[in-house]
């Protein structure tokens, strides 16, 4: 083989070798561009199966908030209809709280007139006091005087047991009162003695003057049997 040939193929060796360099300086950067792009998928891929788990938390929340939204239709729905239920109740104490101040109302009339009659009886022994006490140094005859003191204090007696009527007619009249109150209370209340709480039932059996200790039923039917 003559030297000519020789340094060709040298020179197509070179050229290949050279060739072969660029080719791996080529693909070593294409890999390295995969490489890249494979860590890019990586994130990516997290990225989708955190937005997965995102959605699927907002999707169990949605579920909550429209099953809270539920019960509470349900609950407002239930109040409307206690609210419905508990009106009649309402009219009746309603009611029942016009006539108690009714009868508070007389009560207090016939106070007042006690207390006037009081403020007379008391004028008029006053009055026979002071008149006593200035013309008692006038009298001339003993037995006029003492007669004069006798009729005074029979009218102050009188005065005395027209206030003790009337103050026994009060008393009658606040327990009458008294009585209708409770009667009407237990009278308004009914069938509907399970709907009281047990210090509403104690509290009647006291204006009742009976027993108030016990369990619920036992203050029922105690309420009952009165």
């Amino acid at each position: 083989m003559s030297e000519e040939r020789v340094t060709q193929l040298e020179g197509r060796l070179q050229e290949e070798t050279q060739r072969l360099e660029k080719l791996y300086v080529a693909y070593r950067r294409l890999e390295e561009e995969l490489q890249e792009k494979n860590a890019v998928i990586d994130v990516l891929e997290k990225e989708a199966i955190d937005k997965e788990i995102e959605r699927e938390g907002l999707e169990s929340l949605l579920g909550e908030k429209d099953s809270r939204i539920r019960d509470l239709e349900m609950d407002h729905a239930k109040a409307r209809k206690r609210i419905q239920h508990l009106e009649p109740d309402l009219e009746k104490m309603e009611e029942m709280y016009s006539r108690e101040s009714a009868r508070l109302g007389r009560v207090f009339e016939v106070a007042e007139e006690l207390d006037e009659s009081l403020r007379v009886s008391q004028a008029e022994l006053g009055a026979r006091d002071e008149w006593y006490q200035s013309h008692m140094s006038l009298f001339e005859q003993l037995n006029e005087a003492i007669k004069n003191r006798f009729d005074m204090i029979e009218r102050a007696v009188e005065a005395v047991k027209d206030q003790q009527e009337k103050q026994a007619a009060f008393k009658a009249q606040m327990e009458n009162a008294h009585d209708m109150t409770s009667k009407d209370k237990i009278e308004d209340v009914g069938d509907g003695l399970e709907k009281l709480k047990v210090a509403e039932l104690r509290a009647i059996l006291s204006e009742q003057g009976m027993d108030a200790k016990g369990k619920k039923a036992d203050l029922i039917d105690r309420i009952r049997s009165a």
